[in-house]
């Protein structure tokens, strides 16, 4: 493997335009082998070669989610190294192919939040009905069980607000966060057909949720983080709106290989590991984190449910 150990061969590996503007995306952000094809125009072998270089130098990262595989800057890139790559990028920001590469970055992580919504005001008004992935009431039991009465819950990625439906009768304030409009609507509808007044629907991303700091008691991620683009952000964010000694339970399926779940309900990744929850929780912030699986399907392709947990230091 040849690994870059200069910043004179960091320039080097720059100075090919194709190189730096596969760059210049990624440290905007992750992005899949097609995604990069399509915003720069190229055939397919000349931005895998590029990548290759890239990746062997260990200037990007790739990870693989079922049949796709993904490039990100490499984390943990030395400071020197990182300035470089953002000077050389920044140097020709204004040249039109990296405009138009800006452009294409943007249309195609529209396209991303458009396919996710589409979907979920598709089925909206139909989420009890129609078969979810991971959405078990042996699942869930796991998750209510946790679940302390007169206190401020957040219910991020809520869709209907299924399991906020019954927390509400408990809790003093529950408020629903998703990126749907339909999903808001038909939940905000729900709330009140049912005289739920401490029930509360927002619009927003649960990656920047619209609440403000220290403000609830309770954070739930129920099958919503393998919708997240960025699920770090969305535990940081339920880290963010926690109290001191706040919890946040989070159930999502485990890490599988059923590619048409993209297709089919819009998923962004694959279901997740132990390790990766429990990384994600950690990195966070979060303490006394557990990860336990506590579910499995019994019809193909046997989707598992993982339970993780965390309490904010108090």
């Amino acid at each position: 493997m040849h690994r870059v150990n200069t910043s004179w061969d960091t320039l080097k590996l720059v100075a090919d335009p194709t190189r730096l503007r596969i760059l210049a995306l990624l440290l905007r952000e992750e992005l899949s082998v097609a995604e990069i094809q399509d915003i720069l125009g190229m055939a397919q072998s000349r931005i895998s070669s590029s990548l290759a270089l890239l990746r062997s130098a260990e200037l990007v990262s790739d990870r693989r989610d079922g049949k796709r595989a993904y490039y990100s800057l490499r984390a943990g890139l030395p400071a020197p190294t990182l300035a470089l790559l953002r000077s050389a990028t920044e140097a020709v920001a204004g040249q039109a192919e990296l405009v138009a590469d800006r452009a294409g970055l943007s249309r195609a992580l529209a396209r991303r939040r458009a396919t996710q919504e589409e979907y979920f005001n598709l089925i909206a008004g139909r989420l009890g009905k129609n078969y979810c992935p991971g959405r078990s009431w042996e699942a869930i039991g796991h998750l209510a069980l946790r679940l302390a009465p007169a206190i401020d819950i957040a219910d991020l990625g809520a869709g209907e607000g299924l399991i906020s439906q019954l927390l509400a009768r408990r809790a003093r304030q529950v408020w629903c966060i998703d990126s749907s409009p339909k999903m808001v609507e038909v939940g905000s509808a729900l709330a009140e057909k049912n005289g739920l007044a401490n029930l509360a629907y927002k619009l927003g991303d649960i990656e920047q949720v619209p609440l403000p700091d220290a403000s609830v008691d309770l954070a739930i991620l129920s099958q919503a983080l393998h919708h997240a683009q960025h699920p770090e952000a969305a535990i940081s964010e339920a880290f963010r709106i926690l109290r001191p000694g706040g919890q946040l339970l989070v159930l999502d399926l485990k890490e599988h290989g059923f590619e048409k779940a993209r297709e089919l309900y819009a998923d962004v990744w694959l279901g997740f590991t132990e390790n990766a929850l429990h990384a994600y929780l950690e990195r966070a912030g979060f303490q006394a984190v557990e990860v336990v699986g506590v579910a499995r399907e019994e019809q193909p392709p046997h989707f598992e449910t993982l339970l993780a947990s965390g309490r904010k230091p108090a």
